[in-house]
């Protein structure tokens, strides 16, 4: 699902940066790899936030978990 999430995001930047690209006095070329690259960097930054926030809940979970002992034990 992450996946998909960073893929649509990815997509809607690029998107975003095409039409802002085609509006510049640019070749076509550049535009092109230009928005490849925005799309790129979109995606493995949400996978890395992606992976960032799951060890940050694991260890949130691990440490959440303490024994509670009576005063008798």
């Amino acid at each position: 699902m992450a996946t998909l999430r960073n893929g649509a995001v990815a997509g809607v930047n690029g998107g975003i940066t095409l039409v802002i690209l085609l509006i510049a006095p640019m070749g076509l070329a550049a535009v092109m790899v230009n928005t490849v690259l925005v799309m790129v960097a979109s995606f493995f930054v949400g996978e890395m936030a992606d992976r960032v926030l799951a060890g940050v809940e694991q260890e949130s979970l691990g440490s959440g978990k303490q024994v509670l002992k009576r005063k008798g034990d």
